[in-house]
């Protein structure tokens, strides 16, 4: 049974904005040490695993979720800076990007496309409903955008936020595995790849490989939001004619 005093100090705290910046921070903290122990091996992601942690607190608390991002909010504040900042390395790129303009643009293109259109395809021959379809086909962008997506097009924003978490996390543990079944060894296209198909937490995981596989997927991952932003408005109600939604 927990102590009164420790029971009062809780309902104290969870009044507070700071715990849940505390707890954020401390999650984050605890899962990279187990990631740097476990000698950085993708399974032991990072983000999912303070994920696992911060849920679980939240959980056995019985914290309200807003109560919590009250104080949370203020690292999902940094995420602006973090993003702009991200044109530093990418900047020292610039004769490699200028050398690959014509294939990048191409893979843009495909990949945007074969992201969203693959989800909502899959999603609709298994019966989905409209709103799944609608969160489930901005999966592959940064988290803001695949909610701003989501939502006028009849979606779910928390349900589309869970779905682009859960695809980051699975592109950053798997893609190691999947570029050497492939045999693609060159940085600039690994970074792409994972940047366009795994938004921010593929980014991440980039640049801990090299600073020009970050650069790259920095690049991937404004350029698919941008184009993700703009096109599914336009062609998922075309998709839902097609497929006879």
């Amino acid at each position: 049974m927990t102590p009164p005093r420790l029971t009062e100090l809780w309902v104290y705290l969870s009044t507070s904005p700071l715990l849940g910046l505390t707890l954020t921070l401390l999650a984050y903290q605890a899962a990279f040490w187990l990631y740097k122990r476990a000698g950085f091996h993708p399974l032991a992601n990072p983000v999912m695993l303070a994920v696992a942690m911060l849920g679980t607190v939240l959980a056995l608390s019985d914290m309200d979720y807003q109560a919590y991002f009250d104080g949370a909010q203020f690292v999902h504040f940094l995420l602006g800076p973090a993003t702009v900042a991200l044109a530093i390395p990418l900047h020292a790129q610039w004769p490699k990007l200028k050398a690959m303009a014509g294939p990048l643009c191409v893979a843009l293109v495909a990949g945007s496309l074969t992201a969203a259109l693959s989800a909502y395809t899959i999603g609709a021959l298994l019966g989905a409903s409209k709103a799944s379809l609608m969160s489930l086909a901005p999966k592959s962008v940064t988290m803001p955008i695949a909610m701003a997506v989501a939502e006028p097009l009849g979606g779910l924003p928390a349900l589309a936020a869970a779905l682009v978490m859960v695809t980051g996390v699975l592109g950053a543990v798997a893609a190691r595995y999947l570029y050497q079944w492939l045999r693609i060894d060159d940085h600039a296209v690994r970074g792409f790849a994972i940047g366009l198909a795994s938004h921010g937490i593929g980014t991440a995981r980039a640049f801990q490989v090299s600073e020009q596989a970050g650069a790259f997927a920095a690049l991937a991952m404004g350029l698919n939001g941008l184009l993700t932003a703009l096109s599914l408005p336009w062609i998922l109600p075309w998709m839902e004619r097609l497929l006879g939604r």
